[in-house]
């Protein structure tokens, strides 16, 4: 029976189940929340240059993001992974169980960073030398939570390359770019926000086990109060982005549905109910971005112009 169990475990941390357990790791699917503000920045510089969408740019633009997303959340558990098996809440992620390796973790992160450099260099020049400077707060977000009380600003700070990147893959130059760094630092802020909240699940065990976190140093409820002003903020640079590039009554729509959204998990999350955290988490998070997007696609299609 022994022998069965241990044939069974290393068939299933090769091959194909390697790459699924690396993919959980990583968790793929959250690609969802970045990339479509990386398509709106890209679909609205286009629809302003001459009105075509440029698929190759796109098809680019998508492989970059996922590579660089892999690389970030690999780098990320590894970093954490002695961190992660201390706390109840992520002591089942597949570094902590031994479901992935440290070297496959390590290989996959160095083949994710090789497609987003690639992908980076097929686009322009500018891109392939800002490349290198996108991935430092990608790794530097594990790191943060180590010196400061505020690792979740370098986390915003990560989610903000997104969104200018994807313009300047379609640029080439930093001339015009305002619109997109006002879309990044909103996108920036929102996950920067959504951060605080998620970090109030593990304040008690981040003071026992000395991670730095604003939940962690003063408490739940000023936490979730600094999250509510981020999304605040985040609103109205939304808003600001909308006018500046000339959207209409769609992406009017999408940003009340937005402030639904924003409203949804600030009245779930409680200093004392963080039950539903996650909840919010996939359910409103997800939501937000994609909503923006379709009505922004609306937008460019419909008021701006934008040509398939």
């Amino acid at each position: 029976m022994a022998g069965v169990r241990r044939l069974v475990s290393a068939t299933s941390t090769t091959g194909p189940g390697r790459i699924k357990a690396f993919l959980r790791l990583v968790a793929i699917e959250h690609s969802v929340f970045a990339l479509p503000f990386a398509y709106l920045s890209a679909l609205t510089v286009m629809a302003r240059l001459d009105g075509g969408v440029r698929w190759l740019d796109l098809l680019l633009i998508t492989i970059a993001m996922v590579g660089a997303r892999t690389f970030a959340m690999a780098a990320n558990r590894i970093i954490d992974r002695h961190i992660d098996a201390r706390n109840p809440r992520t002591a089942g992620r597949e570094l902590v169980t031994g479901a992935v390796s440290v070297r496959t973790a390590w290989t996959g992160a160095a083949v994710a960073l090789v497609v987003f450099l690639g992908a980076a260099a097929l686009l322009n020049p500018l891109c392939l030398v800002l490349a290198p400077l996108a991935v430092v707060p990608l790794v530097g977000y594990p790191y943060a939570k180590r010196f400061t009380d505020w690792p979740h600003a370098v986390l915003a700070l990560a989610q903000l390359v997104g969104p200018v990147g994807a313009w300047l893959a379609v640029t080439g130059t930093f001339a015009g770019a305002g619109p997109a760094v006002l879309l990044g630092a909103a996108v920036g802020l929102w996950i920067g926000g959504f951060d605080l909240i998620y970090a109030c699940q593990d304040a008690e065990i981040d003071r026992e086990i000395g991670v730095r976190s604003v939940p962690a140093r003063y408490g739940r409820a000023f936490a979730l109060r600094a999250s509510t002003v981020a999304h605040v903020v985040t609103f109205g640079l939304f808003g600001w982005f909308g006018v500046i590039v000339g959207f209409g009554w769609p992406w009017s729509i999408g940003l009340a549905l937005t402030a639904v959204a924003f409203g949804y998990q600030h009245v779930v999350v409680t200093p004392t109910d963080l039950s539903r955290v996650n909840r919010a988490f996939f359910t409103a998070n997800g939501f937000v971005g994609i909503a923006l997007f379709v009505f922004a696609l609306a937008d460019l299609v419909v008021r701006l112009g934008l040509r398939w």
